[in-house]
């Protein structure tokens, strides 16, 4: 039906807690209404005529009469609130046993692990956010060259190097030897983090040649059914990453959400080539939410807003552009750690306003592989296991 499907997903944006946030510790969280609640309102002129206001009360975004976009919500079905979980369920793959986290830092065999096979000793080894841990740590590093290992509450491993003390490719291959050799069996967290930086001390920066090492997902996804069955899968940001390069025949890295909405609308204006473009926006979560910035976070969804108005007149009629999100995380919320909600969906084609046919409901969906059979459909490949597709209403 659709030649190519856009599909953006604005990493953290999550809109209300699900009914069973009280498990995982995060009752009340709402990363949208909270930072609408606490500035005041959202001017988000284009998310409010697509339907964000229709999908949940948010402060300062109206509930539009006619949306121009289909609009609901969805559900977690998997285990979990982290990256990796949310976005291989959106693909067709629930997690339902959660990847390991050490609040505490790694035991001693893994540290071991990984002091025999890179032959380094490290420091840190601690949940910590990620610009404190090198502050605090940063200036011995450059003097004993020795790798800074921290985790968080999600299932990481992340490796913190000065670049002008242990080079980029050296990091990368520490953070391979982490994948492949240390955090194996029932160490096998999540993702394995290259966090680079610069600076000198007092004046560190992190720079943006982050790399991430995920495990494999567990079974065939769709964007795997897609590229075997000769559609191009075009990766933006960190989804060749999240799924450990599996189905994804294009990627692009990314600087910032600026850097990604650009990559977005060129492939819009200027390449005609049909299938899907799927596109992470991590700076709502990296810069904002993990770091209770409840003022930039807002800042970022009113820009994203402007580079969505701007991308929206240039979709083709045989496009279909799908807007939603991994997970929450509250910047209102105690603790930096990602909250267990409900995140938005709203689906765009301009050939329903030259129809003249406004957005409905898309309800509220028991899945977030609901996604991922709507891809499968559409593009005509064999039905995932989990999820029902939605197609039919975007027919």
């Amino acid at each position: 039906m659709f030649k190519r499907i856009l599909v953006i997903i604005l990493d953290s944006v999550g809109i209300g807690e699900l009914p069973d946030a009280g498990e995982f510790g995060d009752s009340g969280a709402n990363t949208l209404g909270n930072i609408a609640r606490y500035n005041g309102g959202l001017r988000v002129p284009a998310m409010e005529a697509m339907g964000l206001g229709c999908i949940a009360p948010l402060e300062g975004v109206r509930a539009v009469s006619d949306p121009i976009a289909m609009h609901g919500k969805m559900a977690e079905l998997s285990r979990g609130k982290d990256t990796t979980s949310g976005h291989w369920e959106m693909a067709g793959c629930p997690v339902f046993t959660p990847f390991p986290v050490y609040s505490q830092g790694f035991p001693p065999e893994v540290i071991s692990a990984f002091t025999q096979y890179s032959g380094l000793k490290v420091l840190g080894n601690k949940a910590a956010s990620g610009t404190e841990i090198i502050a605090e740590l940063g200036e011995e590093h450059m003097r004993t060259a020795y790798p800074i290992v921290y985790t968080s509450a999600d299932s990481v491993f992340q490796i913190a190097a000065h670049e002008g003390v242990i080079p980029l490719t050296r990091l990368y291959e520490l953070c391979r030897i982490a994948r492949e050799q240390v955090c194996i069996g029932e160490h096998a967290v999540g993702r394995i983090i290259a966090r680079p930086f610069i600076g000198e001390p007092g004046h560190f920066t992190r720079t943006a040649n982050r790399h991430d090492y995920s495990v494999p997902p567990p079974s065939p996804t769709v964007l795997e059914q897609l590229t075997d069955a000769g559609h191009l899968v075009t990766g933006i940001g960190k989804i060749s990453d999240i799924f450990a390069t599996r189905g994804v025949g294009r990627s692009f890295s990314t600087r910032s959400n600026q850097h990604g909405m650009d990559i977005v609308l060129d492939l819009v204006r200027h390449d005609r080539t049909n299938g899907l473009v799927m596109a992470n926006l991590v700076e709502f979560d990296s810069s904002y939410g993990h770091r209770n910035d409840v003022d930039g976070y807002a800042r970022a969804l009113e820009e994203f807003d402007s580079q969505l108005a701007v991308l929206l007149p240039h979709l083709q009629m045989s496009d279909l552009l799908i807007i939603t999100a991994d997970h929450g995380c509250d910047p209102t919320f105690p603790g930096t750690d990602h909250t267990r909600e409900y995140v938005p969906l709203m689906a765009y084609t301009p050939g329903w306003q030259k129809n003249k046919k406004t957005g409905c409901t898309l309800g509220v969906r028991t899945s977030f592989a609901d996604l991922g059979a709507t891809l499968a459909e559409n593009f005509a490949v064999a039905p995932l296991k989990y999820g029902t597709s939605f197609l039919d209403q975007l027919r």
